[in-house]
């Protein structure tokens, strides 16, 4: 009897804070449109939230010259509660993601949390008119991600987490390097912090994930595509050809990169060794397999990650492929360099990389204890290059997980049980700090 009223209590009261969190989806949208620098405001299906918007903020191009002009950036508002908290999503790409109606973080689906879902500058709607790369720096992204808290701080009040993955990851560790007391709580996911154009840590790191016998079973066939060019260029071309596609290198070159390539998605992406045909198998077996992981649409001179990859040459940096094994079949001599050849349009091709990212990156978790939790694949390639060195066990507050064979696809959800319960109760705790 006592369990049932204690149900019944509980019950009653989560009805009440239901009952008098609910707001007319209009009211949400007319405080998120009184908010200084909103320029427009769209209403989403709100799939599991109260409400969803599309919003539109006018930024300064150069935070340090606002005289220089202003550009409009996609924010994706996902709404559960003014007295919730806040999840920052610091996406390094567009925010496309975020508009399906099913869409949820999972911070966010764990403590019931409202999203901010910020779009990337320079990329799809979040482009700048005239597009002058001069300001598309890590810095002023930062910026970007400094205002947006500070205006939509007006409206939650609750804490604040942010989180991204990938170039996201990055991104959110920046912000804190930049911002360190913007937010409550970090939790950047497969995050890389390169030191070179082309990280040469990459190497030695492929050169011992996941089994000798695995790894001699992509590199084989990589070796078979490399075999049988010859008959399968004809399908290669013909699919550039249907997908006008257009290269800055000859197309024989670039299906050498995407051999070259292939190794490092299938590690990336976490695929299963016994998915891949053996030596055996037709081509047209091979030929889809071969493009279904590594296919030319990746190297076209234009695209929606151009953005991206002056980013990588810049501050973010990338990594190199090793063509050593393959040197008695690839019409390449060297990949050195590739990068700017193959991605960058030509007024950008004498873009020097800086390591001012990754230092200042590197001096903060050195000299700090965010309350951050970073989040790694095992046999993800972007591990090689990323911040595990900064969860030293003199930390109170930073901390890591590393699922074990996980790949660019980790996140809390996906640890081993110990793990993930321990993660979760970690981040429980910091939301219930004072």
């Amino acid at each position: 009897m006592m369990l049932k009223r204690l149900s019944l209590l509980l019950a009653a009261f989560f009805l009440l804070r239901v009952a008098s969190a609910t707001e007319p989806v209009g009211e949400i949208e007319r405080r998120i449109a009184a908010l200084e620098g909103v320029c427009e405001t769209k209403a989403l299906p709100a799939g599991p939230y109260e409400a969803k918007f599309e919003v539109m903020l006018t930024q300064p191009v150069d935070p340090r010259r606002p005289e220089r002009g202003t550009f409009r950036q996609r924010v994706v508002v996902m709404h559960v509660g003014w007295d919730r908290p806040t999840v920052l999503v610091t996406q390094g790409y567009d925010a496309n993601l975020a508009l399906r109606e099913k869409y949820r973080d999972e911070l966010s689906a764990y403590f019931d949390a409202n999203i901010l879902f910020v779009e990337h500058r320079y990329f799809d709607r979040s482009t700048p008119e005239p597009c002058d790369w001069r300001y598309l720096t890590a810095e002023n992204s930062a910026h970007d991600l400094h205002r947006i808290r500070t205006l939509f701080g007006e409206l939650y009040g609750g804490k604040w987490i942010a989180t991204g993955v990938s170039k996201g990851g990055t991104t959110t560790m920046l912000y804190a390097a930049y911002y360190p007391d913007d937010v409550d709580i970090y939790v950047p996911y497969v995050g890389p912090l390169c030191t070179a154009r082309e990280d040469p840590r990459f190497g030695p790191f492929l050169a011992r994930v996941a089994t000798p016998a695995e790894r001699e079973a992509v590199r084989g066939f990589q070796t078979e595509l490399f075999r049988r060019k010859e008959r399968l260029m004809p399908e290669f071309r013909a699919r550039c050809a249907a997908k006008g596609l257009e290269f800055r290198l000859p197309v024989e070159e670039i299906y050498d990169y995407c051999v070259l390539e292939y190794a490092f998605s299938f590690w990336q992406w976490g695929l299963e060794p016994d998915r891949i045909p053996s030596s055996g198998a037709a081509d047209r077996e091979l030929f889809d397999h071969f493009v279904s992981v590594s296919g030319p649409e990746y190297f076209a001179a234009e695209g929606p990650l151009t953005p991206f990859f002056v980013q990588a040459a810049r501050e973010l940096g990338y990594y190199p492929y090793d063509l050593e094994p393959f040197r008695g079949y690839a019409s390449i001599e060297s990949t050195d360099d590739y990068l700017r050849r193959i991605f960058l349009p030509e007024e950008l091709r004498r873009t020097r990389f800086s390591k001012g990212l990754c230092r200042k990156i590197t001096r903060y978790l050195k000299r700090n204890d965010p309350r951050m939790m970073l989040v790694y694949g095992g046999d993800d390639p972007w591990t090689a290059p990323g911040a595990a060195w900064a969860a030293t066990p003199g930390k109170r507050n930073l901390c890591l997980y590393v699922e074990p064979g996980g790949s660019h696809l980790t996140r809390i959800a996906t640890l081993p049980d110990s793990m993930r319960r321990e993660a979760l109760a970690t981040l429980r705790g910091w939301l219930d700090a004072e």
